[in-house]
Formats: C-alpha cells, sequence, structure tokens
C-alpha cells in the first residue's frame, strides 16, 4: 500500500503471511541512511536504565531519533530495524515504547535477534536502523 510520501510499506505480500508489528516490505526513493546500532548510554556515555527494558528502549529510540535529525531524518523516514535482545521476551515492552516513536500505521521492516550479550553486560537491547530520505 503507497502512502503520500516517497516511502510504500507493505505488510503482507501476496503468498506471505501478514506481519505481526512490522512490515514484510518497504521500499523508497532517496538517500540511504544507516545508523549503527544503539544502546542505552546518554550523551555521557553513562547507562541509562540498568535492568529496566522499558528505560532502556526509550534511550535507544531517543539515540536513534537524535541521530535521523543529524542525518536529516524522521522515524517516518525509517526503513528497517534490527533489534539485538539479550531477551525476546521484552518484546512486548520495546514493541510499545517503539510505538511512541514510530507511526504504527506505518511500520518499518524489522529483524529481531536474540544474543547473549551485548558489549557491556548491563545493557539488554541494541538497534541498528536504516533509513531512506527524500532525494
Amino acid at each position: 500500500m503507497a502512502d503520500a510520501t516517497h516511502i510504500t510499506h507493505i505488510a503482507a505480500p501476496e503468498g506471505v503471511a501478514p506481519a505481526g508489528g512490522y512490515s514484510h516490505v518497504v521500499t523508497g526513493t532517496g538517500r540511504l541512511v544507516a545508523i549503527s546500532g544503539q544502546v542505552a548510554l546518554d550523551a555521557d556515555g553513562q547507562v541509562v536504565g540498568a535492568g529496566d527494558i522499558g528505560a532502556q528502549t526509550r534511550q535507544v529510540f531517543e539515540n536513534l531519533r537524535r541521530c535521523l535529525v543529524a542525518a536529516g531524518a524522521t522515524f517516518d523516514d525509517v526503513v528497517k530495524l534490527t533489534y539485538f535482545l539479550t531477551d525476546v521476551a521484552h518484546l512486548p515492552v520495546i514493541r510499545g515504547v517503539r510505538d511512541e516513536f514510530v507511526d504504527a500505521g506505518r511500520l518499518p521492516a524489522s529483524s529481531a535477534v536474540q544474543v547473549v550479550a551485548l558489549f557491556r553486560p548491563e545493557l539488554l537491547i541494541e538497534v541498528e536502523a536504516f533509513a531512506v530520505v527524500r532525494g
């Protein structure tokens, strides 16, 4: 289904089971923006929300928002999110926080991967993003 912007979301391509909480396909035209995995570190490099997946996810999405702004983009331009989680049981909380930043009617393509650990033991989530900004 096409929207009014330069990005098209296809939640259920023909012959593919409908997605729950993401779009199977997102296409767009413009300039590609790749954002490295963001974790729950504040501007001073301190961990935010140790042991609290909601607080960590909120910090991660705030960091993503700041990175997008630096590239001249917004969450409306995001076409793909990749989640690295220490526990996939956190997904409902993560999706709730994501929906505070991302339009639930225009969800990006997404992957979630459970990992043994992130680069610091107190971190529970890392998220990388790809966006396409109108050329």
